[in-house]
């Protein structure tokens, strides 16, 4: 499947939200961003983008190759480049970004002058069993993932704090954290409803 597709809506009778900017969705891995991601685009009739997807095609590499071949500064380059025009493209989307994105200075503020970021804060226990479902997560590979989570929890979540909207991703069905998001969408300036 095609990452930026939008699904086709399960909720056409009902109003829906219309948000005056990309919604970026920020937090680490295993937090639910492109799974809560495709269904809040789906809920709210926009296009679905992945900033790693989006990488991966233009560098014409994995992201996992670039990090091998390039290293981690001009891959944050790149992400930066990658991020920025996504969040210049009009209408606005849906915008699932990689763990380490929020981190990078210059980044952040491009998310925070042109979209609204969301938070999708989880546990570590939520993260481990998520993650440990997939074996493509080269950060865990390197140690005891518990452990690494720990850490990248310290470090990140003070910065994902940051963001404009934080929502708990729990162990519960997905739509549970995306009717959360869109009651947090719904009181952020010059986010309106359709009449249905």
């Amino acid at each position: 499947m095609i990452a930026h597709q939008p699904l086709a809506s399960q909720h056409p009778a009902t109003p829906r939200l219309v948000v005056p900017r990309t919604v970026v969705l920020v937090g680490l891995m295993g937090a639910g961003k492109t799974s809560i991601g495709r269904r809040l685009a789906a809920r709210l009739d926009l296009q679905f983008r992945d900033a790693d997807h989006e990488i991966e095609t233009a560098a014409g590499r994995t992201i996992e190759e670039i990090f091998e071949q390039f290293g981690e500064a001009e891959f944050r380059a790149g992400e930066r480049r990658v991020i920025g025009r996504l969040l210049q493209e009009n209408p606005p989307h849906i915008l699932a970004t990689g763990g380490g994105a929020y981190m990078d200075d210059h980044t952040r503020g491009l998310i925070r002058t042109h979209g609204i970021s969301v938070w999708l804060r989880a546990e570590v226990d939520v993260l481990l069993a998520r993650t440990s479902r997939r074996n493509n997560r080269p950060l865990l590979k390197q140690g005891n993932p518990r452990e690494i989570l720990g850490r990248l929890i310290a470090l990140r979540y003070p910065v994902y704090a940051e963001a404009d909207i934080t929502v708990d991703s729990i162990e519960a069905p997905p739509e549970e954290t995306v009717e959360r998001v869109l009651k947090a969408l719904e009181t952020w300036p010059g986010v309106t409803r359709t009449a249905g």
